[in-house]
C-alpha cells in the first residue's frame, strides 16, 4: 500500500495534466504541511513563481474558537456564523493575501491548483479567501 504522500502526489500529477498557467493567468498553487499554509502563483510557460504568500506573513488572528461553547445549541449557532478558528483562519487570510498582492500586479484571473488535497478544510479556506479578495478562478 502507498503511503500517504506518495499518493497525493500522484493525485496532483494528475490534477497538472489539466492545470496550467500562463502570466496573464496564473496558475494558483496550494501547500499545506502540518503547521503552516502557502500559496503561490506561477507562469507554468517559464517555470517560474510570479509571487508567494505564507501564514508567516500574518499574526494569529483573534477568532471566536469553538470550544468554550458547552450547549449543542451555541455550537450550532457559531457553525452558522462560519467563524474559523486556527489554520483555517490563517489559511483565510493566506487567501486575501495573495490576491491583495495579485492585484497590485494587475492579476485578476487565476487557475486553482488544490495540489492533490481535498477541496476541504485549510485549501477551501485559502481559495475562498481568495475570491473575497477579488481573484477570479
Amino acid at each position: 500500500m502507498l503511503e500517504k504522500k506518495q499518493k497525493r502526489y500522484r493525485r496532483h500529477k494528475r490534477i497538472r495534466v489539466k492545470v496550467f498557467g500562463t502570466k496573464q493567468k496564473p496558475r494558483f498553487c496550494v501547500f499545506r504541511s502540518a503547521k503552516h499554509t502557502y500559496a503561490q502563483l506561477i507562469d507554468d510557460e517559464k517555470g517560474k513563481t510570479i509571487l508567494n504568500s505564507s501564514d508567516f506573513e500574518l499574526k494569529a488572528p483573534k477568532t471566536k474558537s469553538l470550544s468554550h461553547t458547552k450547549s449543542s445549541v451555541g455550537r450550532q449557532k457559531a457553525k452558522e456564523e462560519k467563524t474559523r478558528s486556527g489554520k483555517v483562519a490563517l489559511a483565510h487570510e493566506v487567501g486575501k493575501l495573495i490576491a491583495k498582492k495579485a492585484l497590485d500586479k494587475k492579476i485578476e484571473k487565476v487557475v486553482f491548483d488544490r495540489g492533490g488535497y481535498k477541496y476541504h478544510g485549510r485549501v477551501k479556506a485559502v481559495a475562498e479567501g481568495a475570491r473575497e479578495g477579488g481573484l477570479k478562478f
